[in-house]
């Protein structure tokens, strides 16, 4: 977001540009604050709208977060008005934990044009936002709570995600979706395919499913993706596996020039709107690219081709699409199920009883449609 913070301190006007991958809004009141604010007033300011600018030790700084982020905790458990529906539940969710994110990121810390952070005990977090935000001509106020996710995002882009059906470890970058959930490669990995000359990977993200299909032998494919980080990302990984001689990358809307003998697709699974780049993954605002992958299918998938569609029921389970509106979709489309292969997740949510959407979640199931043109 490209908007100046400007503030008085030390008898002196200050003015720094406004860091914020989730657009937030620039702050309109803006205090000062050191390790002497108790966690309880920093609480109450952030939760009266009032933003924080922290001028004292680094690890007191995130130890305030971490104070902070109790007392939204201990808020959210208090009992209140159990939801009556599975939709219901995933509004009133998606709600408290919009407004925790909210409060919480009112703790904000000053970062220079080098990416530093000029504080006691200050970590070094350079590399970490040169990733996710690149190279800046000056400093930038950014909340606490989002550079702990860069400086986090960076950590796991170097460890990587070990991913069973690849063989290979993956590595995210900043702002792209990571594959943590194995189901539905696993699914993708055994689906018979329809032949090995082509292929089309949309939306290809990290370029997981793309690297997955050239090692499962498909001779040329092209993988496509809107965001630039989702593109440098997956070059990285393809390059680094030794597959930039079967996959080809290009920045499209859905599909690219052409047609192929298989088409894959793992679009989000919810239609919502997301509130953060890597929401973006999950969330599709009226199930956007979802209904753009199916009526663009007849026109992309070669003859006897097929086109795979990757996605969870939790949608329907929740309440916020039905299976006649995916059916429906599918066959307005001019396209007809040839098979589906289904999974359960093995994701921690799915087990964990004292989540707010354990009903829905405990019961998903993940699948592959194998879709081919009906005429």
């Amino acid at each position: 977001m490209n908007a100046n913070l400007t503030w008085q301190e030390a008898d002196s006007e200050r003015t720094a540009r406004w860091q914020s991958e989730a657009a937030a809004p620039l702050p309109t009141e803006l205090r000062l604050i050191d390790d002497t604010l108790p966690a309880a007033e920093a609480w109450r300011l952030a939760q009266a709208g009032i933003s924080l600018l922290w001028r004292g030790d680094w690890q007191n700084a995130r130890h305030l977060l971490q104070a902070m982020s109790r007392r939204a905790d201990k808020q959210q458990s208090r009992p209140g008005k159990a939801p009556a529906t599975a939709l219901e539940a995933f509004r009133q969710h998606r709600a408290t934990q919009a407004t925790r994110a909210q409060t919480l990121a009112r703790l904000l810390i000053e970062v220079d044009a080098t990416h530093a952070i000029q504080a006691r005990r200050a970590q070094d977090v350079k590399q970490a936002c040169l990733e996710a935000y690149g190279p800046v001509e000056a400093g930038y106020v950014v909340s606490l709570r989002e550079l702990l996710g860069v400086v986090s995002a960076h950590e796991w882009r170097k460890k990587g995600v070990q991913v069973a059906a690849l063989g290979e470890i993956i590595h995210a970058h900043y702002g792209v979706f990571s594959p943590l959930r194995g189901e539905y490669l696993d699914l993708i990995a055994k689906a018979p395919l329809p032949g090995k000359s082509t292929a089309f990977d949309i939306g290809t993200g990290s370029g997981v499913i793309a690297a997955l299909l050239a090692k499962r032998g498909i001779a040329q494919i092209i993988a496509t993706d809107m965001a630039p980080r989702a593109l440098a990302c997956a070059a990285d990984n393809l390059q680094r596996l030794g597959l930039t001689n079967q996959v080809e990358l290009l920045q499209a809307d859905l599909f690219p020039p052409g047609q192929a003998k298989l088409i894959v697709c793992n679009p989000p699974w919810l239609p919502e709107t997301p509130t953060s780049p890597v929401e973006a993954a999950v969330y599709d605002p009226d199930s956007r690219m979802l209904r753009g992958f199916l009526a663009g299918l007849p026109a992309h998938l070669a003859p006897g081709g097929e086109a795979w569609l990757i996605i969870s029921d939790i949608a329907e389970l929740l309440g916020l699409r039905t299976r006649d509106e995916l059916l429906g979709w599918i066959q307005d489309a001019g396209l007809r199920v040839v098979n589906r292969l289904d999974t359960r997740p093995q994701h921690p949510k799915a087990m964990d009883a004292n989540d707010p959407l354990h009903a829905a979640r405990s019961r998903e199931v993940t699948s592959l449609w194998r879709l081919a043109n009906a005429s």
